[in-house]
């Protein structure tokens, strides 16, 4: 057997460190951030805590690696192109795949919910999630200018507020929420 190559090291390296961050999600979605221990996320892990800090300096920099991570993957469905201008194609195309990802992650949006809960955890979020979102909101304002809103800003507002709300009942109570029909709903009264 070969020894293996930096780049088979640096695979193995991702392989390991997603499946940390995967154990913490769900230990901080259903434990709560506070009341799960490095100890246990290493155990959970089956690795050592010693090896755990080779990943992540601390369990917030864990943290932040797994808000950072689920969140990025959320915007990259919103204007697929990148090209700053958001038209009704991606509009719809964000939002299916919005819905899909809370349905595949749903681990992930119960723990942004509870981050979003608790003012000591979420200050560590604060800044840089405006930083994220205030363009998207941008973005919302003028593609609801420019289907002739009066009120743009508020209806880019009112659609981030929608789509929390959507997302912290769908998650917090699945299996008597009618996701597609609620999605099918948004697309025809808001984009």
């Amino acid at each position: 057997m070969s020894p293996r190559t930096s780049k088979q090291f640096e695979e193995i390296r991702e392989i390991r460190k997603k499946q940390i961050m995967d154990v913490a999600m769900y230990l901080f979605a259903e434990k709560g951030y506070s009341n799960t221990s490095i100890s246990l996320i290493a155990t959970k892990a089956k690795i050592s805590k010693g090896l755990l800090y080779n990943y992540f300096t601390s369990k917030e920099d864990l943290l932040i690696h797994i808000f950072e991570e689920g969140i990025q993957e959320m915007l990259s469905f919103f204007d697929p192109n990148k090209d700053g201008v958001l038209t009704r194609d991606e509009f719809i195309f964000f939002i299916h795949e919005t819905f899909n990802l809370m349905s595949r992650k749903i681990s992930f949006y119960k723990l942004y919910f509870s981050l979003v809960m608790q003012p000591s955890v979420w200050s560590v979020f604060e800044k840089k999630f405006a930083e994220i979102i205030t363009p998207l909101i941008k973005m919302l304002t003028a593609y609801y200018k420019n289907k002739g809103s009066k009120n743009p800003e508020a209806e880019a507002v009112l659609m981030g507020s929608l789509l929390d709300g959507i997302g912290f009942n769908y998650v917090f109570n699945p299996s008597l929420y009618p996701i597609e029909q609620v999605k099918e709903m948004v697309i025809k009264r808001f984009v």
